[in-house]
């Protein structure tokens, strides 16, 4: 179940950047589950990592090996975290990077790993290793669709989004794929995400923008509230295009920066239309904060309560849970006679009260979109903030209940 059509569109090429899927029986025979990426020798890659303590051994080989070379591959599994594995797990995540050098002729530390599914169980090294040689034989330039699905766990669509750009008298790409459905609380970017660009970028050009693009989209989505263990969102820059961000003008890094941001959006927001059972795609937008974190807070008081979710997904107008949630996200010396919530165009609550111009009906015909907004207007500061979620339903219950079966 999932919010919206789905369809990808147009995915361009990015040249420098190889991929190729296949399968590993990791968890289950025939699935697509094991994705390499071949970049292009010269490029130049940023990335931001979970913030959960019990990161998982990939995360902390890839943040190792990103320190020590050049990236020239991305090795992805999906069917198993590897994470809660300890010593043993770093190690079966060094195997693979092992084995994929080995068949590429590169150093492994050239091989950044990453991984996602179940946690708790050591990753099946023995597996993923049989197949790197089939994976790096088959590697094109134009299997976007087929990795973005080789990265799924419960999602139920592959997700992918992409921009083309004219800048210099060239023709610049960006294109990304990404998975998630459940434990997405990322504080930092998505489950997975992989954004590729043919524009060339400095090493802290690129990690700076990998930085504020996964702020302003991934950082700014919830499920469930949770964060994995396996996080991780990467920006590769080639420089094939040749064009490079730093000899361009104020205006076309500002409108290269805008489709990259664009991207990073798309992506995000097709994880929460795709949530575990979701039905509801909801933007909330909190405006008029004395700052951003408590814009956020608010939001996410909103976005996560339980209560909100599930009247959302019962379409039931009960604006009291909303209400309710700001009132507990903690801001100090919170107005109530300042506050303004309404649902799309439809005015719930002003100065702190029920609208007298609110009617249940009205309430009803929002509730029942598959997609509105919900917005909170505080009336104590010039910041604005936007975050996206989605409902709860009986099937994100039985998705989590039977994950493991």
């Amino acid at each position: 179940m999932a919010v919206g059509s789905g369809e990808l569109g147009t995915l361009h090429g990015v040249a420098g950047i190889r991929m190729a899927a296949v399968s590993a029986g990791i968890k289950k025979p025939g699935r697509l589950d094991v994705v390499v990426f071949e970049l292009a020798s010269g490029s130049v890659v940023g990335g931001v990592f979970t913030s959960n303590a019990f990161c998982a051994a990939p995360v902390t080989l890839c943040k190792q090996h990103l320190a020590q070379t050049a990236p020239r591959y991305f090795l992805v599994n999906t069917g198993n975290a590897n994470a809660g594995t300890g010593e043993a797990g770093l190690l079966a995540a060094q195997s693979c990077c092992d084995a994929l050098a080995r068949a590429a002729s590169v150093q492994t530390s050239a091989v950044l790993p990453f991984s996602t599914g179940v946690i708790g169980e050591l990753l099946p090294a023995a597996k993923i290793n049989a197949v790197v040689s089939s994976a790096l034989t088959g590697l094109n330039n134009s299997d976007w669709e087929k990795v973005a699905r080789g990265i799924m766990t419960t999602d139920t669509r592959p997700k992918a989004a992409s921009r083309q750009l004219q800048l210099a008298g060239n023709t610049v790409n960006i294109t990304g794929i990404a998975k998630g459905a459940g434990m997405i609380k990322p504080n930092m970017a998505t489950m997975l995400g992989y954004v590729f660009t043919d524009l060339g970028m400095s090493a802290p050009g690129v990690q700076s923008a990998t930085r504020q693009a996964a702020d302003l989209s991934f950082n700014r989505i919830t499920v469930d509230g949770d964060t994995s263990t396996n996080d991780c969102c990467m920006l590769v820059a080639t420089g094939q295009s040749g064009v490079q961000f730093d000899a361009l003008t104020a205006a076309d890094q500002q409108r290269f920066t805008a489709e990259l941001q664009a991207v990073f959006i798309d992506l995000a927001t097709a994880i929460i239309r795709d949530g575990e059972g979701a039905t509801k795609f909801v933007t909330i937008r909190i405006e008029g904060g004395a700052t951003v974190q408590e814009c956020l807070q608010v939001g996410y008081a909103i976005g996560e309560s339980p209560l909100v979710k599930t009247a959302l997904f019962a379409s039931d107008p009960n604006w009291g849970r909303i209400l309710a949630a700001v009132g507990r996200a903690g801001l100090d010396k919170l107005q109530l006679d300042k506050i303004e919530i309404r649902l799309d165009d439809v005015i719930i609550v002003h100065n702190g009260a029920r609208a007298a111009s609110y009617t249940e009906a009205n309430g009803q015909a929002v509730f029942a979109k598959p997609e509105f907004s919900i917005t909170v207007r505080l009336g104590r500061g010039n910041c604005n903030e936007t975050l996206w979620t989605c409902d709860f339903s009986h099937d994100y219950v039985t998705i989590n209940a039977e994950y493991r079966t």
